[in-house]
């Protein structure tokens, strides 16, 4: 039997949005993810896609269901826990990258390493590895203003990586891209992953993109089909 890096299981989320009254985003959503495995997960904008990246990528807390990363359940434990395993197995690619704008690609790798204790000189010799995998090098010392799109998202898919974590989030990790680019960033992130035997969820509207991945699971009425 595989080892499961995600495990997801009858996980309920609702949110009360006031007057209109509340929404159930998530109900009953279960899913699994196997060591090494990348997934894609499809859905239509407002299905919650979002929604449950974040309950499993530790930042949103389900009303009900179980969370599990590496085999640990996650749910109830306390908020410094919760924290290190985030930092620790979880990495996260966003639509938009999100960089510090003041920072260069180098340091921009560098800082989450910095935060989780790292020293210096050990966080930006694995930043320039990182960079040199997604063919940066060339552009380390560049603050994000000067770098084009696919190259601000491949920056950022650095930085997820720089702690080494087991389990890739990405939402839309393309979706501000355009076709080209985006065809070239999915190519560099997917050799990344194969290449450190990552486990990955990615979110996308792009159907060529998940066809590509070993799996496709659907988000539809808050549940996993």
């Amino acid at each position: 039997m595989s080892e499961m890096t995600l495990e997801l299981a009858g996980i309920e989320k609702t949110f009360n949005l006031g007057k209109p009254g509340q929404v159930r985003v998530l109900n009953g959503a279960t899913l699994s993810i196997a060591k090494g495995e990348v997934v894609a997960l499809v859905a239509p904008s407002g299905a919650g896609k979002s929604t449950l990246l974040h309950v499993a990528g530790l930042l949103d807390t389900p009303d009900q269901g179980s969370v599990a990363l590496a085999g640990r359940n996650m749910i109830g434990l306390p908020d410094r826990e919760r924290t290190e395993a985030r930092r620790e197995m979880v990495g996260f690619v966003y639509q938009f990258h999100h960089l510090l704008p003041e920072f260069t690609a180098l340091e921009n790798v560098v800082i989450p390493q910095l935060a989780n204790g790292k020293p210096r000189a050990e966080a930006e010799a694995r930043a320039e590895s990182l960079l040199a995998q997604v063919g940066l090098s060339m552009r380390a010392s560049h603050r994000p203003a000067a770098l084009s799109g696919g190259e601000q998202q491949r920056v950022a898919f650095c930085r997820a990586l720089a702690n080494g974590p087991q389990l890739l989030l990405a939402d839309e990790p393309t979706g501000n891209l355009d076709p080209a680019t985006s065809a070239a960033v999915f190519e560099v992130l997917m050799g990344v992953v194969r290449e450190t035997g990552l486990s990955a969820l990615i979110a996308t509207h792009n159907m060529d993109l998940a066809s590509r991945m070993d799996r496709i699971l659907r988000l539809d009425a808050g549940q996993i089909v």
